[in-house]
């Protein structure tokens, strides 16, 4: 569990790189309305650290009591992570 919490916050945050990285040189934008304004900013990024590192403590304090819950949970985040950050690397790769 603690393995697939450190990943889903690495995910996280190069999510955010990237989406930095892209919107700054035009190609893409920010797909969460709540944070397109905070793209590059400073806040940007530190939202979305740590906001994945509370998530992350959250998910393990509920793997504390409910296992099978937490860990389904972490890996489908973990996966959806996974192919947020593929499709935005595809993105850098095609501009």
């Amino acid at each position: 569990m603690l393995y697939l919490l450190i990943i889903l916050v690495c995910l996280v945050v190069l999510d955010g790189v990237i989406t930095e990285y892209l919107i700054n040189g035009g190609g893409g934008n920010e797909g969460n309305p709540l944070l397109e304004s905070l793209v590059g900013e400073p806040a940007f990024m530190i939202l979305k650290a740590v906001g994945a590192v509370f998530c992350a403590f959250v998910l393990f304090d509920i793997h504390k009591r409910m296992p099978k819950i937490a860990m389904i949970t972490t890996c489908v985040a973990v996966a959806a992570y996974f192919g947020i950050v593929i499709w935005n690397t595809s993105l850098l790769i095609l501009t």
